[in-house]
C-alpha cells in the first residue's frame, strides 16, 4: 500500500489553512485530550527531548518509523540503540517485535487546532503497528503545521486522497466500556507524547 500522499507539503497543504498561528490550539486540546507535548526547536533538540523522555521507560525494544522518508530522523533513530535498548527500523523487523516492543516512534502530517488530534498516513503495516501496539507512542510533527478544524483537515485530505489509510489520533487510547470507567490503554497505547519541531532544517 502506498502512502496517501508523498508529500504533503507540496502537495496537499492548501494556502491559508495550514498555519502555525493554531498551535496553541492544538497544544491545549491535545492536552485535555492526555497527550503529551514537548515542543522543540530543531531536531538536535528533538533528540534531546526523546532520549530524556525514554529514560523513564528504559525500554528494551523500540520500533520505529519514518526514518526512510526523512534521514534526519533515520540518524535519530540510529544513535538510540544500546546494549539494552534494540531499536527496529526495518518492516521485517517491526513486524516481528511489534507485540513485544516498549515504545513506537512515528511521525504525523499535521495537527487539528478544535481536537488536539494528529493526521497520520499510515500507509504500511509497520507504520499502523508501530502506532498503535506498543504502551508508549511518541509522535514527530512539524509545530507549523496546524489546521483550525477538522473541517480544514478535510478539505486538505480531500485534496490529495484517492486510495490508502488515513487517519487522525487524539490522545492515548481510551475506553469507558464498563461501569463507564475511563481507562487508558486498552486497546493502544497509554501515553501517547507528541515532539513538535519547529525548524526542520534540511529534513527529507
Amino acid at each position: 500500500m502506498k502512502k496517501v500522499c508523498a508529500n504533503w507539503a507540496g502537495e496537499a497543504f492548501i494556502n491559508g489553512l495550514v498555519d502555525a498561528k493554531y498551535w496553541q490550539s492544538f497544544e491545549e486540546n491535545a492536552k485535555l485530550a492526555a497527550a503529551e507535548i514537548y515542543k522543540v526547536q530543531d531536531y538536535a533538540a528533538a533528540e534531546q527531548t526523546l532520549k530524556e523522555v525514554l529514560k523513564e521507560f528504559s525500554p528494551k525494544e523500540i520500533i520505529a518509523v519514518g526514518g526512510e522518508e526523512n534521514s534526519v530522523l533515520a540518524g535519530i533513530y540510529s544513535r538510540l540503540g544500546t546494549e539494552d535498548t534494540k531499536v527496529y527500523t526495518e518492516k521485517f523487523a517491526i513486524a516481528e517485535h511489534a507485540d513485544s516492543a516498549d515504545v513506537g516512534i512515528s511521525t504525523a502530517e499535521f495537527g487539528v487546532g478544535e481536537t488536539g488530534s494528529l493526521c497520520v498516513d499510515n500507509f504500511s503495516y509497520e507504520a499502523r503497528v508501530t502506532s498503535m501496539l506498543p504502551f508508549v507512542n511518541v509522535v514527530f510533527v512539524n509545530a507549523n503545521y496546524m489546521v483550525e478544524n477538522v473541517t480544514a483537515a478535510c478539505q486538505i485530505i480531500g485534496k490529495v486522497f484517492n486510495k490508502g489509510y488515513c487517519g487522525f489520533v487524539t490522545g492515548p487510547s481510551r475506553t469507558a466500556d464498563i461501569e463507564r470507567v475511563l481507562s487508558l490503554g486498552v486497546h493502544g497505547p497509554n501515553r501517547l507524547i507528541i515532539i513538535a519541531v519547529e525548524n526542520e532544517g534540511g529534513a527529507h
